[in-house]
């Protein structure tokens, strides 16, 4: 099995369980993020493979799905039901599936429960605003959050992350687009009103961020919540039981769903699938294995990731102490606003060259958004056509 070091860490005790039911061994192949993608690049394209089961990020599928095995099969109507609508549709390329989901991920709202549960807080945001102070759940309450909680420099309300795309197309699908940057045709539409309303919102929280958000990444964003310089946080769920012991935000973090737009709460999950080549020679025992991980996907939790993809192993653990940001993922994956991302070979290429430029301009003060989604279009369209 080729896999991430993640994809080890979650996969360890399914292959564990697995060789001791079947006494099938099952030998690792751990690379890093582009070591896999080169690894299945260079051996997927010659038909000659080292491996019989691999882990790919959700937008590999689409570049390699001519050389992966069909797992029809696998995806019976229980299967499908147990699964999230987006994780189902991604594992979809021209009509067969081709990789079957083993963890997922997804946004959601992180807040400091010591500023939120504070009387004097609740009071003066009431007074300022005519409602109760609470976890923000529309667009309008977190801007007002993030602007309440915004202090000279010492405490910002929230961040903008101008270095990575995923949170801005998440409010693209809050605000009703078909889809991000690309509709299911194909078609460019990422000059749409959904993204200019998307891309105004987002950029529009500049002034409640700390300086800096044009270069502003994951890392970055989640080190000035853990210091307690932000207020909330939008971030990728698996972090809420990683917070370090010695955060002064430790024991003080608060989770809730991923905030809602015009269309509702919307979020872009991050999925990875076990796929089978079709060149290798023990595709059934693969096949077999993708299969078993299926059923046992609840075992995926209990790693360091603490991830699953079936929602009754999600809702298995979602009661238990240590767990409360399950809840929230839950609402946010199975919301109807929830898509995954275009299944494009240069889906990469479009993040790296167009939409990453695109946000950093777009924070810069005057920046005139409907200009810059105009020229993110053509940028588009020469990649894709």
């Amino acid at each position: 099995m080729l896999c991430e070091a993640g994809g080890k860490a979650e996969l360890t005790k399914i292959a564990e369980k697995y060789t001791k039911d079947t006494g099938r061994a099952v030998t690792f192949v751990e690379l890093p993020y582009d070591g896999l993608f080169n690894r299945l690049s260079t051996e997927l394209s010659s038909g000659a493979v080292s491996f019989d089961v691999a882990a790919l990020d959700a937008i590999w599928l689409s570049t390699f799905a001519s050389a992966l095995r069909p797992l029809d099969a696998l995806f019976t109507p229980a299967v499908r039901d147990d699964l999230f609508p987006s994780l189902v549709a991604d594992a979809q390329i021209g009509g067969k599936f081709v990789g079957m989901p083993v963890w997922t991920n997804v946004e959601i709202l992180f807040y400091r429960k010591d500023l939120f549960d504070n009387d004097k807080e609740k009071a003066a945001f009431r007074a300022r605003y005519g409602y109760p102070l609470a976890p923000p759940s529309t667009w309008k309450q977190f801007q007002d959050t993030a602007e309440f909680f915004t202090r000279d420099g010492v405490l910002y309300g929230t961040e903008v992350k101008g270095a990575v795309e995923t949170e801005w197309l998440a409010h693209v699908l809050q605000a009703g687009s078909p889809g991000v940057v690309l509709d299911q045709g194909g078609a460019v539409i990422i000059d749409n009103q959904q993204h200019l309303d998307a891309l105004k919102f987002y950029a529009g929280l500049v002034s409640a961020s700390p300086p800096g958000a044009a270069q502003l990444d994951w890392a970055g964003a989640q080190n000035l919540f853990n210091q307690g310089k932000t207020a909330m946080l939008r971030f990728w769920a698996h972090q809420y039981p990683l917070i370090p012991a010695d955060a002064p935000i430790h024991g003080k973090v608060g989770v809730a769903p991923m905030v809602a737009g015009s269309a509702g709460v919307g979020g872009v999950p991050g999925p990875w699938f076990l796929s089978v080549p079709t060149a290798s020679t023990q595709g059934d025992a693969a096949t077999d294995f993708v299969r078993f991980a299926y059923d046992n996907n609840a075992l995926a939790i209990e790693s360091e990731l603490g991830l699953a993809a079936r929602r009754s192993a999600f809702e298995q653990y979602s009661a238990k102490p240590g767990y409360e940001h399950f809840a929230p993922l839950l609402t946010t994956l199975s919301a109807p606003a929830t898509k995954g991302r275009p299944a494009h070979p240069k889906w990469q290429q479009i993040v790296d060259d167009v939409l990453v430029p695109l946000l950093q301009k777009s924070v810069v003060p005057g920046a005139d958004h409907a200009a810059l989604l105009a020229g993110a279009r053509k940028d588009v369209e020469s990649l894709v056509r």
